[in-house]
């Protein structure tokens, strides 16, 4: 916590805020590229 207090201070909030935005919805970006892989193989299939 008081590594992110120090970027915050150095940094300014805003780039603290976007670089944790960033990370946290990469993991997500992944899963949902997964799916959408995963349901263009059940289309193609049903097609």
């Amino acid at each position: 916590m008081e590594q992110v207090l120090h970027y915050a201070a150095n940094y300014g909030f805003p780039m603290v805020v976007a670089a944790y935005l960033l990370v946290r919805i990469e993991g997500k970006l992944e899963q949902l590229t997964a799916s959408i892989h995963e349901l263009a193989k059940v289309i193609a299939t049903k097609l």
